[in-house]
């Protein structure tokens, strides 16, 4: 939008983000953490918001008050473009181009930062394994494809020759594929037999997108 700086869109984006999420505004705080910035340097960025008319503020908690400026649609170049991969084909690379089932498109500031376009790509969730944190049937996922791995990330993984969506622990000198739901049981893999695809960065879903920090 003209007239703003990066960081103060990057504030502004989060803010709408979270109240399409929350149903209501963020505090101070929730900005501030989500940034990794002090709460002073977010009230700089929000009184310039404010004097811009893209906010307004009163002295009560949550009371931030998007303008009908946020409604401006952004050109689709600020948009990254991930392939969303459909069901794997038993014996074909998960990235290979029969795989991509179409594209889709989002902002780049809706992602952790550090990420680049071309390690990223979507999949959509099939079942309730993970329904406790959040995961639903028919979301979509954004994955980074990496290889740095910690304990307690949402992977995706390759089990049996099929995709699956767990969280990865170390348990009793084997990798475990936690579910998140008690309807499900974890699957053991040894450790050097366990294929990670991605680590999950993020989750869309039709009202917006939920973050998942690394």
């Amino acid at each position: 939008m003209k007239g703003l700086t990066t960081k103060q869109q990057n504030v502004l984006d989060f803010i709408q983000r979270f109240n399409q999420r929350e149903n209501m505004p963020p505090t101070i705080y929730e900005i501030s953490s989500h940034f990794g910035v002090k709460p002073a340097t977010v009230c700089a960025h929000i009184k310039a918001l404010q004097q811009k008319g893209y906010v307004s503020r009163s002295s009560k908690a949550r009371s931030l008050t998007l303008s009908n400026k946020t409604n401006t649609p952004r050109h689709f170049s600020m948009t990254m473009s991930i392939p969303l991969l459909g069901r794997v084909n038993a014996g074909a690379p998960l990235f290979s181009e029969e795989n991509v089932e179409s594209h889709i498109n989002i902002d780049p500031s809706w992602l952790p930062h550090g990420l680049h376009q071309r390690d990223l790509f979507a999949l959509k969730v099939q079942g309730e394994s993970m329904r406790d944190l959040g995961i639903l049937d028919g979301d979509v996922l954004i994955a980074n494809r990496t290889s740095d791995v910690t304990v307690g990330n949402v992977v995706i993984a390759m089990l049996d020759g099929e995709t699956t969506v767990k969280s990865l622990y170390l348990t009793d000198g084997q990798w475990e594929l936690r579910p998140a739901n008690p309807a499900f049981q974890s699957k053991m893999v040894p450790l050097d037999a366990l294929s990670v695809q991605g680590v999950v960065v993020g989750l869309l879903r039709s009202f917006g997108l939920s973050f998942s920090h690394r």
